[in-house]
């Protein structure tokens, strides 16, 4: 982390909640990869601005970020996660409904691409994605959100710097070079808007245009 970045995350309080699903995931053997704080943040701000009702969430691990867009929600609104192994989705429910949102949040367990798949032939529409799973189906994940979403969605993905490996020229692995190929849709493919945040370990926001 920065030393802009610990200033910045510096001037606000710890989360006591928020706090709790970071702890409650490493105890349970988890690693410690949530989004950061200041994109946690971000996620609830973007899902209140834009009145989202419904959203879909690709990666659970503990619920940390499960929470944030929860917590941004419109009354009665929901959240889908899509978690590929079920001990972390079972410590990801158990973490969400701690924090009062054990109603909000559902899981699916299995390939997320096959999760996509099903809700795809459902005719399913979401407004709000967030994207933080295996690297290497970035690509994949972000032409399933453009098939189930809604005019103006938003589409959120965390980690495309990784760490620095995506700007190396010298780092040719599989979830690299995905991560590039995202970057590239995300920056040019015309039905979308976008931009990316270079911050904590870079954050791609785009609008779907209608």
């Amino acid at each position: 982390m920065t030393i802009e970045e610990q200033y910045v995350d510096g001037l606000f309080q710890k989360d006591e909640v928020l706090e709790r699903i970071r702890q409650a995931t490493v105890a349970a053997g988890m690693p410690d990869i949530a989004v950061a704080d200041g994109y946690g943040r971000l996620l609830t701000m973007l899902v209140s601005m834009n009145g989202v009702s419904k959203a879909l969430e690709i990666g659970a691990l503990g619920g940390y970020s499960g929470v944030c867009i929860a917590r941004g929600l419109q009354e009665g609104g929901s959240l889908t996660c899509l978690e590929l192994l079920p001990n972390f989705a079972q410590v990801a429910k158990e973490n969400v409904t701690e924090a009062g949102f054990g109603d909000v949040i559902q899981y699916i367990v299995g390939d997320a691409k096959a999760s996509l798949q099903q809700l795809v032939e459902q005719g399913e529409r979401y407004q709000f994605f967030f994207i933080d799973a295996d690297k290497e189906g970035y690509p994949v994940y972000l032409e399933y959100a453009l098939k189930l979403a809604e005019p103006g969605a938003l589409i959120i993905a965390d980690n495309i710097l990784l760490r620095g490996r995506t700007v190396n020229e010298n780092k040719q692995g599989p979830a690299v070079q995905a991560v590039r190929a995202f970057n590239q849709t995300i920056a040019n493919d015309p039905r979308l808007s976008s931009t990316v945040l270079p911050g904590y370990d870079g954050l791609a926001i785009a609008i779907v245009k209608g």
